[in-house]
């Protein structure tokens, strides 16, 4: 009798949806590491790897070139990420291994979380959150914690023509804001018109915005494309928020900005050196900081853990998986 072939044996950095593990197991052997708090340590994250045939990692993961030479015949590098930003893609395809990554799928969560750090800045709901786990009530007409309205307000989208921009522009228009945005490729009228978005050079943007929302993509053209200069040209009743990622943003700079007041605050869900916070951020009451939850919905993430499930299994069943990033190792 013919021996059947071993199962594959995938490592998963963190735990992911269920119904994509159940996936993975009917066909392989799944290990992950259990703690969802933090992230992978990297003498753990090598160790598995050395006793793997595909890496499932998350985006938060830093797959640099000692974790893909950790193993000589890892095959595979499946990422929940839409981009291979925090992957060296040059190393895995210098060993012919194959890394996939997921389409967009985190529009609407994001779209979400930006207009919630908005309100959550706006109205100061983590000071009167701490203040009333405290005990402390200083009446419900007190001028203690008066915040701003977001109503009728403008907000400005920085590289705001894509899905999460018009997504986000969806939600203000529900408030009755203005919507202004800039991208360095102009949108069709058409297209402007039907997303209710108004065309602004950038100072123009910065100077007339109650709050300045980002959702530029991270490359070298955009890597600190808010800094000093710009921080100036805002309102000092202005809030800066960012959903994208946190190297746009200069945050030395902003972190000046605020303590001089030259900003009225800033929501940020991703930070310039992650999982790093800034600790001046974390101590300043005007500064809501969510640790990267933009993708953090259970619809979200499932949908995407099974996206990874896809690509794993048609690269087990000999196929071309529909979101690899190196094709020509193939």
């Amino acid at each position: 009798m013919r021996a059947s072939a071993p199962r594959p044996r995938i490592f998963v950095t963190q735990p992911v949806a269920e119904s994509a593990l159940a996936r993975l197991r009917a066909v392989a052997s799944v290990k992950i590491f259990p703690d969802a708090s933090r992230i992978i340590p990297k003498r753990t994250l090598i160790a598995a790897v050395r006793k793997a045939d595909i890496l499932f990692c998350l985006l938060h993961d830093p797959i640099d070139r000692a974790v893909v030479a950790a193993n000589p015949t890892l095959r595979m590098i499946a990422a929940q990420s839409i981009t291979p930003s925090n992957i060296d893609v040059a190393a895995a395809t210098a060993r012919r291994i194959p890394v996939t990554v997921v389409p967009p799928a985190t529009t609407e969560a994001v779209a979400d979380l930006t207009v919630g750090l908005m309100i959550a800045v706006a109205r100061r709901l983590m000071e009167g959150d701490r203040l009333a786990r405290a005990g402390k009530f200083p009446g419900s007409q007190s001028r203690h914690l008066l915040g701003a309205f977001v109503w009728g307000k403008t907000v400005g989208l920085i590289g705001g023509g894509g899905l999460i921009g018009k997504a986000v522009a969806r939600r203000a228009h529900g408030f009755s804001m203005r919507v202004l945005y800039w991208t360095p490729r102009r949108k069709p009228e058409s297209e402007e018109r039907e997303a209710g978005l108004t065309y602004v050079p950038l100072d123009q943007l910065l100077r007339e915005s109650d709050f300045v929302s980002i959702h530029s993509p991270l490359n070298k053209e955009t890597r600190h494309q808010i800094g000093a200069h710009e921080l100036r040209l805002m309102k000092k009743t202005a809030v800066l928020v960012n959903t994208a990622r946190g190297a746009i943003v200069d945050e030395a700079a902003l972190v000046r900005a605020l303590k001089k007041k030259q900003i009225a605050g800033a929501g940020l869900d991703v930070f310039e050196h992650e999982p790093r916070i800034d600790k001046a951020l974390r101590k300043m009451p005007n500064v809501v900081l969510t640790p990267h939850l933009g993708s953090a919905t259970v619809e979200v993430r499932e949908e995407m853990a099974n996206i990874v499930v896809d690509n794993i299994l048609a690269f087990l069943a000999g196929k071309r998986p529909p979101n690899c990033v190196n094709p020509q190792v193939l």
